[in-house]
């Protein structure tokens, strides 16, 4: 008993609590303490139950899943402890015949002796293979079921959306985070910049996210800031430093204006635009000021072509004059392929004319309710945008509204179990089970295996047979190149298995990466993926079918 305190000590120590406060042990159904007082009850508390969570449909019409949340799960089991007045408000909500006995057992309950074993965080993963795989007291077990689901599926949901995203734009664009205002209140803002972080956004615009997470930050300014100037007058203090330092510009509003006087008539925007928008250029210039080393300019207030560039260009010259490099303007409106591809064969003139390397390179970044779909119109039509704001589609998940994660019973007192059902797709797979990613000569996976717990595990380069859960039909010998075991321990419980450790968020995010990269092209694909072969081994399908038989009941006719 001391050796467990102990343990458990030493776990809830060195892993810290959810970071949503609001996770704690009642974030669950009632059911779920229902259940617990009809097990305790009953006697059957602390009988030894085995439970897999996974979901059945990949979201999006899509064929992957990235897998996201598992680090809550385990913060959360760490430190799970019901406190005397957490206990009180359940008395309240029982029933009257709730044996004090009961709730003694409640607040003892502390989840020393449960064991979780999952796959990676930020595992490309796929329908019907278990996520986690949760061992305990079937009691306290039953507890963890609404918590793990309720982390896992948003979470995987937001990052499956965010590489989708990564997939269309292409490796070589900037995806910036832009939903907290959109999110479904602060704990999905947050939820979502983190989890769209590890599907392969590049930064956030969410504080909170980035100080909580270390996800990198971006933002400039918006459409409110250009329009509350009204003139060059309103800048008080005109005078800018240059970057080495070595002198200071008194008036770098007349600096700017002399550059605007020369691109008016300039070969580059000749022609464009007759008289800039002042109040923009004051509001420009007024950013640069305060940023000449990241100015970065909404160009849209007004109109791009005839007065936000052209104002941006002076600005930018100017900066340069004084050893400063603009990064670049957003887009917030309007044909955005059409615009993109304008402003940067201006960029491009300009670099031309006035002999300034890298200033065609200047950054584009588009914004305005962009998703999925606008992504891939934009590649098709052509356009020179380097980076995107992504927000609205992104963080609320607007194209699927979750991702149907089960928690289901497989295995209790080593006595496998299965749920039946007319529907294939509701159909458990029972016990306890070894999983593995088989992969192929050109290094790409080809299939998930699963296995009894006790089969001996497949083997590079012998063959083995992968046979489709429930349509026998389907099957397959697969010779695999690579095996990978999916399964780790993370909590080790009363066990002597070895726990592995949470990675950052970085080593996760990577991991995603990583694992997309290991997929086939067709997997990916937006239109009519192929699916990918989720299996289990020639035993494990007799094993299922035999169950099946035993538990399903017989008719009769008359």
């Amino acid at each position: 008993m001391e050796e467990k305190e102990s343990k458990k000590k030493n776990r809830a120590g060195s892993i810290p609590g959810p970071t949503n406060p609001m996770v704690t042990p009642l974030l669950t159904d009632l059911y779920q303490f229902t259940m617990a007082y009809a097990y305790w009850k009953a006697g059957k508390h602390q009988e030894r139950a085995v439970f897999d969570l996974y979901f059945r449909k990949n979201p999006f019409g899509g064929e992957y899943t990235v897998f996201a949340g598992l680090e809550e799960c385990v913060r959360f089991v760490a430190n799970y402890k019901l406190s005397n007045q957490e206990v009180d408000f359940i008395k309240k909500n029982l029933s009257v015949s709730c044996e004090d006995a009961f709730l003694d057992y409640l607040r003892g309950i502390d989840c020393s002796d449960v064991e979780v074993y999952a796959i990676p965080e930020g595992s490309v993963v796929f329908p019907k293979v278990p996520l986690l795989r949760v061992e305990g007291p079937v009691a306290v077990v039953q507890l963890l079921e609404t918590p793990f689901v309720n982390l896992i599926n948003f979470a995987s949901l937001v990052s499956t959306n965010a590489a989708r995203h990564r997939f269309v734009a292409g490796k070589s664009k900037t995806l910036l985070e832009f939903g907290l205002r959109r999110a479904q209140g602060p704990d999905g803002a947050v939820g979502a910049s983190k989890y769209s972080y590890i599907g392969g956004f590049d930064a956030t615009s969410n504080v909170a996210a980035g100080m909580l997470f270390g996800i990198p930050l971006r933002g400039t300014h918006s459409h409110a800031f250009v329009s509350s100037y009204m003139n060059v007058d309103e800048i008080k203090d005109k005078s800018l430093r240059r970057k080495d330092g070595s002198s200071t510009c008194k008036d770098f509003v007349s600096l700017v204006q002399s550059w605007l006087k020369k691109i008016e008539k300039s070969n580059s925007l000749r022609g464009n635009f007759a008289e800039t928008n002042k109040s923009e250029l004051a509001a420009l210039i007024s950013y640069a000021l305060a940023f000449p080393d990241n100015f970065l300019a909404l160009v849209d207030t007004y109109d791009v072509m005839r007065s936000g560039i052209p104002n941006f260009c002076a600005v930018a010259l100017a900066l340069s004059d004084l050893g400063y490099k603009a990064i670049g303007i957003r887009l917030d409106s309007g044909d955005l392929a059409y615009l993109s591809c304008e402003v940067r064969k201006l960029f491009c003139s300009i670099e031309k004319e006035f002999e300034l390397p890298g200033f065609g390179k200047m950054i584009i970044t588009a914004s305005n309710d962009l998703n999925e779909e606008t992504l891939d119109a934009l590649n098709k039509q052509g356009h020179e945008i380097d980076a995107y704001g992504i927000g609205t589609y992104l963080v609320t998940c607007y194209a699927q509204a979750a991702l149907g994660v089960v928690f289901k019973l497989v295995e209790i007192n080593n006595k496998p179990r299965i749920k039946l059902s007319e529907s294939f797709s509701k159909v458990t797979i029972p016990c306890k089970k070894r999983i593995y990613r088989l992969y192929g000569k050109e290094g790409y996976a080809l299939v998930d295996i699963m296995t009894g717990e006790n089969e001996p595990p497949p083997k590079e380069g012998e063959r083995i047979l992968c046979r489709h859960p429930f349509q026998e039909s389907k099957r397959a010998y697969v010779v695999p190149q690579k095996v990978e075991e999916l399964l780790r321990c993370y909590c080790a419980g009363n066990s002597d298995k070895k726990e592995g450790t949470l990675p950052p968020l970085k080593d996760i995010r990577e991991r995603c990466i990583k694992q997309l990269e290991q997929m086939r092209s067709d997997h990916m694909r937006r239109l009519n993926p192929t699916p990918y072969k989720v299996s289990v081994s020639g035993k494990l399908y007799e094993f299922i079918h035999f169950l099946w038989l035993n538990e399903a009941p017989v008719g009769e006719l008359r």
